[in-house]
């Protein structure tokens, strides 16, 4: 068995969407979805600071499924579309057993990280891009964040993972005390989204202790 989970430190990640990117391509996402965007922790606004001139502060938050240990998600799903692989830990969906109801949508505390698509799929470009294991774009069905399930069963990293340039992200397994991701848990100051609603996120967050 195996507990996987990703870890982002604050301290490295640069808010340049290459994570983002990295996900859209690979998953040949249409042009409606996003599976993976980046929220700024400062001013009101994208890429704002927060405070005043010279005491600006401004961090950045990968946002995506949180895979969670008890997913709010998946007990509320009537046909079994989205469910919880045991021998990963990876919130999965299944779109073709989807039929666009979005009672995930309404029961997951974590807002914005599925996308419902209301019309057809409108592709990024002329030809399809990315994994050809990657699922389908189907309309009137809800799709998210998989972690990249048939990069993780061929032994490798998620695309956003592998995508980021400032080697702000980490994955691998919990259970693993040796692993990066347990280690690094071990060592810094971290916190999660949400840890009100219960869920267990698997998505971790290495605090920034420095100013900038």
């Amino acid at each position: 068995m195996t507990k996987y989970a990703i870890v982002v430190d604050e301290h490295r990640c640069i808010g340049c969407w290459s994570c983002s990117v990295a996900c859209k391509l690979e998953n040949n996402l249409p042009d409606q979805s996003w599976w993976n965007t980046v929220l700024t922790v400062g001013g009101d606004s994208v890429n704002t600071p927060a405070g005043e001139y010279g005491k600006n502060t401004i961090t950045f938050n990968p946002y995506h499924c949180m895979h969670c240990d008890t997913p709010a998600c998946t007990a509320v799903c009537p046909t079994g579309a989205t469910y919880k692989d045991e021998e990963t830990g990876i919130v999965m969906q299944n779109v073709s057993e989807c039929i666009g109801c979005r009672s995930c949508i309404e029961a997951c505390p974590y807002t914005g990280v599925r996308t419902y698509l209301e019309e057809d799929p409108i592709p990024a470009m002329e030809w399809p891009v990315g994994n050809q294991q990657a699922p389908d774009h189907l309309v009137n069905t809800v799709e998210k964040c998989i972690m990249c399930y048939y990069r993780v069963k061929d032994g490798k990293d998620p695309a956003c993972v592998e995508g980021c340039p400032a080697y702000a992200r980490v994955f691998g397994d919990l259970d693993d005390p040796e692993s990066e991701v347990s280690k690094l848990l071990a060592e810094r100051e971290y916190y999660v989204l949400n840890p009100e609603a219960g869920t267990g996120p698997n998505v971790y967050y290495l605090k920034d202790t420095t100013q900038r």
